[in-house]
């Protein structure tokens, strides 16, 4: 004799599990979405930092004793378009001068996305 009744799943109770899981999933895409997007602008500022630092170390490298003022310029790195602004002051000491780079991309050169500060002597 074969028994019909209480063997496996209703409809309801497929239907409900499958609307969990499916809730789930969703917000596991949307956290990969934002992990994705931070990962993005980590990346940026990365590459904005290695371009200030490049910019110093090529300042020192030369020998430079810049004069006192602003200039920009383009300090692409990979495929971000970045743009460099060295602002240079006088100190104390006249023999060194203060040289801070500050890093944003071309798109948008007020959104900061690095800074860095060096000084550099004046080399006989």
């Amino acid at each position: 004799m074969i028994r019909f009744g209480s063997a496996g799943f209703t409809l309801v109770e497929v239907l409900v599990g499958l609307a969990i899981a499916a809730v789930a999933l969703m917000a596991s895409i949307r956290a990969v979405g934002s992990m994705a997007q931070t990962n993005a602008a980590l990346e940026l500022r990365a590459l904005a930092q290695l371009s200030a630092h490049n910019r110093v170390a090529e300042l020192r490298a030369t020998g430079a004793f810049p004069a006192v003022g602003t200039r920009t310029a383009p300090c692409p790195q990979g495929r971000a378009r970045l743009q460099c602004t060295e602002e240079t002051r006088s100190t104390p000491n006249p023999l060194f001068r203060r040289v801070e780079v500050r890093v944003a991309q071309v798109s948008d050169p007020h959104a900061v996305l690095a800074r860095l500060t060096g000084i550099l002597p004046r080399l006989p």
